[in-house]
């Protein structure tokens, strides 16, 4: 499939004013293809001459195709272009009748049976350059248009849109006219929904799930509707420019390979968020927050939109700060910093320090493909750091009325990063131009160290500066509790400006000090030798967990750097992590833990100690959580006893016995979590798998049962999951992700040796043949990431020079190699 360039687009917006498109989809042509009829109304601008452009669609058979009621021949069709020749200036119509196909890789309109109950379920996933698989369309986001949509559907079904549906009987469904949208924000959902309905502030509201989940989506629609109103008064008190759409569905469909699509109207999320098991608070909080996140996209993506995709921090960025911001505001979950703090903004800073890093906003963006890999934890975590700086930098105030003065430049149309910042400029005197430089123009990760000095109790701060960026920060200044050696008691937080025109007063030697407490900037930081001294005894006892984030990631950074020894990492969380009572950051901590310095960073030598460790550690959890009083945490501490079980005796009695003792009963998520650690370990086999699925056949149940038969330590089980990814097609990206996470296993590195130079030849064949989100999986799932050692690495290096993997797979495996051979340099650091 040809991509689109950016030249190519600013070329076609030039000539072209796109004003209507007509799409009539019949879902009733069976299991393979549905038939897409699509009628668009443009113009071409007066002042061009008889020129050339072309439509883009993708189908399975393009049966007639006239312009201006004149035939075009299908034949023409070139990949994915139809090129349209020697238009006239004026008003054109293009008609388009083709037959296309269902994805099964969640691109385009994803088709699914439900293994609970044999319902099928489509709906449409149209970004970033997909809407070609569905109608025929001038596919770029400044070429804005109004959309009128039929569609036939089974009797039975349900069909959902970016406007009010009505059945006008016969299986016939027809959308409400919407405002003037981007092709790629088109969306449909068809299929037998189970449905909550609602109204507020006089729009519907639904919220929507397959028929198997109506028990789950019910027992929690009091929440999610609660939060989705909350939200929505709250952007309204936010924005001066009104929810711009007729209606808000949310979507909660099968296999989707994102968290959620801000599709105008209907917003379309991943069905794990209707939970049908055990959950924390925190994951509550999550769920809460992409509510939020989504919500934001309706008026920062959906009413005022990107030009070119080299913006696409504009979506992203703002929603993401929106969402964590807007949740604390509007919601019971007031801590999602922290959250933020510990799982998000590692995800930024991880990418920052690699080779395939960017601007927030870069300059270039030459074409779809380069656009689609910019989607990570730059243009997401890193982008709301730096909003979240600017917040802080320039106030709350004028940064919600520079928001709202581009809401009212540029509603219904499209902006850049220039008209936004212009905006922002607008409503302060501050020079937001010269802090976009800095900041949403440069790469990398900036570093702070303090550096403490005078004597007594005449000392002074100088924040030491690695980088070029401007941060306001707040230091916290922490003594010891005379009363409780273990506790650190905040003496000050003085608000810095670095770089630092002098250094600042402070009295007496405080005992620790944290830059960038509060997590206001983005930035790493370091202790001196005192601070960290006293961090060793004392970081479970400060007193703020925001506080605690901040020092968690410093550790974790140190880890990454080779500052500090994994084992040194292990040992502080074994210390600490056994009083900390915030889920995130109990959570988060484990999971670094777990699958980075114990599964990587250690030795296959070191590695049963560090098991061991982290065994013990969630063994004392699960003590102290003994009174019940603290569900969320018992639940986290469980999960990762179940992944560092080196032995199964512990696992297999929960399982036999239906329950870890004194709580929690196990529901099926814990079940296929210890069955898939017993595969791992050769502690369970076929017969008990199968029986498991028997128990639960749904759809997460058809992924468990993939996932542990990929575990078992078996030849033949290790050739059949092999063969499933890479030597043939049917596999759904849900079910290829699945049998990837069981494949690889530290415990297993003998048994899957010769699979790992077979890899990179066949993840970029199967890449070629399905596309990027196969690409995507097979990047991040498949890849042997337990095998850190040098001929790994060199293997990979070896395929990207010769191998031409699609953009997809190249970045994810530039990105994978770079972790490695991180890996390996915390190794060597560690051994001397």
């Amino acid at each position: 499939m040809s991509v689109l360039t950016r030249d190519e687009a600013q070329t076609r917006a030039s000539l072209l004013d796109v004003h209507h498109y007509a799409i009539d989809l019949d879902l009733t042509r069976g299991d393979e293809t549905f038939d897409s009829r699509t009628v668009i109304r443009f113009t071409v601008r007066a002042e061009t001459a008889d020129t050339d452009t072309f439509v883009e669609v993708k189908p399975a058979e393009l049966r007639t195709v006239t312009l201006d009621g004149h035939p075009l021949d299908p034949a023409a069709l070139d990949e994915n272009r139809l090129a349209l020749k020697n238009l006239t200036p004026g008003e054109h119509e293009l008609r388009v009748d083709a037959a296309m196909r269902y994805s099964r890789t969640g691109e385009g309109m994803h088709r699914f049976t439900d293994p609970a109950d044999g319902e099928t379920y489509v709906y449409t996933q149209l970004f970033l350059d997909d809407v070609q698989r569905v109608f025929a369309a001038f596919d770029q986001p400044d070429l804005k248009a109004v959309f009128d949509l039929t569609v036939t559907a089974p009797e039975g079904w349900t069909v959902l849109a970016n406007g009010i549906t009505e059945h006008t009987g016969d299986g016939h469904w027809k959308a409400a006219t919407t405002p003037r949208i981007s092709t790629y924000l088109v969306a449909v959902a068809a299929g037998p929904w189970h449905s909550v309905r609602t109204e507020h502030r006089g729009l519907p509201f639904g919220i929507h799930c397959r028929r198997s989940l109506a028990p789950h989506l019910d027992a929690d629609a009091d929440e999610l509707l609660e939060v989705t109103r909350g939200c929505f008064d709250r952007y309204h008190e936010k924005f001066t420019e009104p929810y711009p759409f007729d209606s808000y569905d949310q979507a909660f469909v099968p296999e989707f390979n994102a968290g959620a699509m801000e599709n105008p109207g209907l917003v379309t999320f991943r069905d794990e968020f209707v939970f049908r098991s055990a959950v924390t608070d925190t994951q509550r909080q999550t769920r809460a927050m992409v509510i939020a996140h989504e919500m934001a996209h309706m008026w920062f993506g959906d009413l005022v939109t990107l030009k070119w995709w080299d913006d696409i921090w504009l979506n992203e960025s703002f929603a993401e700060y929106m969402g964590y911001q807007t949740t604390a505001e509007a919601t019971r979950f007031t801590d999602t910093w922290t959250d933020f703090g510990v799982t998000r903004k590692p995800w930024g800073y991880d990418a920052d320090q690699r080779p395939s890093t960017h601007p927030v906003a870069p300059e270039n963006v030459e074409d779809t493909a380069s656009a689609l890999l910019n989607f990570d934890g730059i243009s997401y975590a890193k982008g709301a750091s730096a909003l979240r700086q600017l917040v802080t930098w320039l106030g709350e105030k004028d940064f919600l009325a520079g928001i709202n003065i581009h809401f009212e430049r540029h509603r219904f149309a499209n902006a850049t990063l220039g008209d936004f910042i212009d905006s922002l400029a607008a409503a302060t005197d501050r020079d937001v131009h010269a802090w976009a430089d800095a900041w949403l123009r440069t790469t990398g990760v900036d570093t702070l160290t303090p550096r403490i000095t005078g004597d007594n109790g005449d000392r002074a701060l100088t924040v030491d500066h690695t980088g070029s960026r401007p941060h306001r920060i707040a230091v916290g200044l922490y003594d010891r509790d005379l009363t409780d050696e273990g506790r650190l008691t905040l003496r000050s937080r003085l608000d810095v400006d670095v770089p630092q025109s002098e250094p600042r007063p402070i009295g007496k030697r405080p005992a620790l000090a944290v830059l960038n407490d509060g997590d206001l900037t983005y930035a790493k930081i370091r202790f001196d030798t005192e601070s960290f001294q006293a961090l060793r005894t004392g970081l479970a006892g400060l007193p703020d967990p925001l506080t605690r984030a901040v020092v968690w990631n410093a550790l974790r950074d140190a880890v990454r750097d080779g500052d500090l020894a994994p084992t040194d990492f292990l040992d502080i969380a074994r210390t600490h992590l056994p009083h900390e009572r915030d889920l995130a950051l109990v959570d988060g901590v484990l999971t670094f833990a777990g699958t980075q310095v114990a599964d990587r960073y250690v030795t296959p030598e070191q590695r049963p100690a560090a098991l061991a460790t982290l065994t013990d550690l969630c063994r004392d959890l699960i003590r102290r959580t003994e009174d019940g009083d603290h569900p969320g945490l018992r639940l986290i501490a469980v999960r990762h006893r179940i992944a560092t079980a080196a032995h199964p005796d512990t696992i297999a009695a929960w399982l036999a016995d239906g329950t870890v003792p004194g709580g929690p009963e196990l529901d099926p998520e814990l079940r296929w979590r210890i069955l898939t650690r017993l595969a791992v370990l050769g502690a369970t086999d076929e017969a008990a798998i199968a029986a498991e699925l028997a128990a639960d056949p749904s759809a997460t149940g058809q992924e468990g049962a993939a996932r542990c038969r990929a575990a078992l330590p078996d030849p033949e089980a290790k050739t059949r999951a092999w063969e499933a990814m890479f030597a043939t097609d049917d596999l759904s990206n849900y079910l290829f992700t699945a049998t990837a996470q069981g494949f690889w296993q530290p415990e297993q590195a003998d048994l899957v040796r010769d699979y790992v130079p077979r890899y990179y030849a066949e993840a970029v064949a199967v890449a070629a043949r399905r596309g990027p989100a196969i690409a995507d999986a097979a990047g991040r799932w498949a890849f042997p990431a337990h095998a850190v050692d040098t001929d790994t690495l060199r293997l990979g290096r070896q395929c990207l020079d010769d191998a031409e993997p699609i953009p997809a797979l190249r970045r994810k495996l530039t990105d994978q190699l770079d972790d490695l051979a991180r890996a390996l340099r915390v190794r060597e650091a560690a051994a001397h």
